[in-house]
């Protein structure tokens, strides 16, 4: 019995080195990340019906093409599409292991989204003092939240790239960072198209209206 007891050894079970690595990712996976653009897309779809049902409830204040300046919106839209072709340079760095080309693109966009997001904030400051603001009427108020939840989704943008900028530096290019990057970048490609939509159908279309 006991000779036989003594012949058993221990099962110890071992962690692959890929199981090992897959368990300390904190970064969302890619298939996570879709669902949760899926469902910021249907957060705008319906901010887009709501201001098309609105669009023309006025009670008697200010039309779109009394309080659009469409040059500083032209100029706000080339920002932004600016800021997604640097982007678009930062991830050929990315994927080469390059850090400093592609935090230098990274920072690059980081400007273009802040001056992106100044001069809106400029836009809204000015048509509230000017007496239209998000209580004046239904159509300013779904021209408030639209917009402005596009802000606020550029506005979370510029954080997760300030935080991408810090962890970058200080662990490099390792694949955890790869994923977050890649995210953020379909993430701000993401508002870009909203934001070609909301040029179009909240200014242009309303100016010409």
């Amino acid at each position: 019995m006991s000779g036989a007891t003594s012949d058993e050894t221990p099962i110890v079970w071992h962690v692959s080195e890929d199981e090992d690595h897959g368990a300390g990712h904190s970064g969302p996976t890619a298939l996570g990340f879709w669902i949760y653009l899926m469902s910021d897309a249907l957060i705008f779809a319906s901010l887009f019906a709501m201001y098309g049902v609105v669009s023309t409830s006025y009670a008697g204040g200010p039309v779109p093409s009394e309080i659009f300046d469409l040059k500083l919106v032209a100029i706000n839209t080339a920002l932004l599409l600016a800021s997604s072709i640097t982007f678009g340079e930062a991830m050929p760095h990315m994927e080469a292991g390059r850090v400093g080309p592609m935090r230098a693109w990274l920072v690059a966009t980081g400007l273009l989204g802040a001056a992106f997001l100044g001069v809106e904030l400029y836009e809204f400051h000015h048509l509230i003092n000017e007496g239209a603001g998000p209580q004046r009427s239904a159509f300013l108020s779904a021209f408030f939240a639209l917009v402005g939840t596009h802000g606020a989704h550029v506005f979370f943008g510029l954080i997760w790239m300030v935080v991408l900028l810090v962890q970058t530096k200080q662990h490099g290019l390792i694949e955890p960072m790869k994923r977050r990057v890649m995210c953020l970048s379909m993430f701000w490609h993401f508002l870009d198209i909203i934001w070609i939509g909301v040029f179009t159908f909240v200014y242009l279309l309303g100016v010409l209206r």
